[in-house]
């Protein structure tokens, strides 16, 4: 499978994508982790992930962020997906005492498959993936169809930095 299809995967499987961020303690070593109990379910397996990125808090204070996209297939559907993500966040520590507070981790759904989902508790695509470089670019980075020249333009002003990768290559 190519990482330029973001449609439905053979098999009845679909690619997901999923955005990744920790801006407390070992945030790279959280990634990692949650990645590879991902990667471990029989029903989601981790196909690519994009380099690390360095970057400001949005809309909070705080230390920096590092971020990455992850590629994923997966037979889940979207709510328990977001459930799944959920619970690794609860695994390594995630709080949420105030709006946007820092994290050591954040997971979010991105993009899944074609699909569009509005619930009280998530929405697919992300809402404000559009307006952030380090959603953008490390997704263009694994995924370079799904973001346009001009989508990475309207966040040019974002300071962004591309760091290391949190996958060993094989």
């Amino acid at each position: 499978m190519s990482s330029t299809d973001i449609a439905e995967a053979p098999g009845g499987w679909v690619v997901a994508y999923m955005g990744l961020g920790a801006n407390l303690g070992d945030g790279a070593s959280a990634m990692r982790t949650a990645l590879a109990a991902l990667d471990a379910r029989p029903d989601t397996s981790v196909v690519n992930v994009s380099s690390l990125y360095r970057s400001a808090p949005v809309d909070a204070a705080g230390p920096d962020y590092v971020n990455a996209v992850a590629e994923l297939r997966t037979s889940l559907e979207p709510q328990a997906l977001l459930h799944v993500l959920l619970e690794a966040e609860l695994r390594a520590g995630r709080e949420r005492p105030y709006r946007n507070a820092p994290r050591t981790l954040d997971l979010d759904v991105l993009l899944y498959g074609e699909s569009r989902v509005q619930t009280p508790t998530l929405s697919i695509p992300h809402p404000r993936m559009m307006e952030r470089a380090f959603v953008l670019w490390p997704l263009a980075e694994i995924c370079p169809a799904a973001v346009s020249a001009q989508q990475l333009a309207a966040v040019a002003e974002q300071v962004i930095e591309r760091g290391g990768t949190l996958m060993n290559p094989d």
